[in-house]
């Protein structure tokens, strides 16, 4: 059982690439080959195939990296399932987990972040979870998606720690976690971590 992520840049155009791309790249690469293998195509668009627990986790990253580009966001929808058919390629692999992706990502409307799987009630559960989410998400202004990125990466630094690192007042990093919904989003794949782990 695997996840697969699809994604494509919003907005790319407004930006110049290697602006974006390099964020992306750094933020795919920080995953550890271990964790992900990942492909950029169509020059704005992305799959990864990961394990299903870190799946939301790398998305809620990728959104938090984007977001710190003004102008742009990205849009990420996430199959977890088999891989029937894995070739050198992330693009030319198949299976169940990237029709669900794919799935995922074509329903995709107003909202940024789906999952699909083959089962039912976890994904309407999940999916009205995410639907509220990125209604803060989507809003990140760059420099609070930089202080949610950063502690993404380092859940167990303190807020002095994250403060310190990224050159800013601890009172800065304390108010932009809490606009930006950082422990309701913890929370939020504890519950996906936790159902994932029961469901695989």
């Amino acid at each position: 059982m695997k996840a697969v992520i699809t994604a494509d840049i919003v907005n790319s155009r407004e930006v110049s690439p290697e602006i974006w791309l390099k964020t992306l790249k750094t933020t795919l690469q920080n995953i550890g080959e271990e964790y992900a293998v990942w492909e950029i195509f169509r020059g704005d668009s992305i799959q990864v195939i990961i394990q299903p627990k870190k799946a939301l986790e790398v998305a809620v990253l990728l959104k938090s990296a984007i977001k710190q580009i003004p102008n742009i966001d990205i849009r990420i929808g996430i199959g977890i399932g088999e891989i029937t058919y894995q070739s050198e390629k992330v693009t030319t692999s198949n299976g169940p987990a990237f029709v669900y992706a794919g799935e995922a990502f074509d329903g995709l409307k107003k909202n940024t972040l789906a999952i699909k799987t083959r089962w039912q009630e976890f994904d309407k559960t999940i999916n009205i979870m995410l639907n509220l989410a990125t209604l803060t998400m989507d809003y990140w202004k760059p420099a609070m998606a930089e202080i949610v990125y950063k502690q993404l990466e380092n859940p167990e630094s303190k807020q002095i720690e994250i403060a310190q690192a990224l050159n800013k007042k601890q009172s800065n990093v304390s108010y932009s976690l809490k606009k930006a919904g950082y422990e309701e989003i913890q929370d939020c794949l504890q519950f996906y971590k936790q159902k994932i782990g029961e469901l695989c």
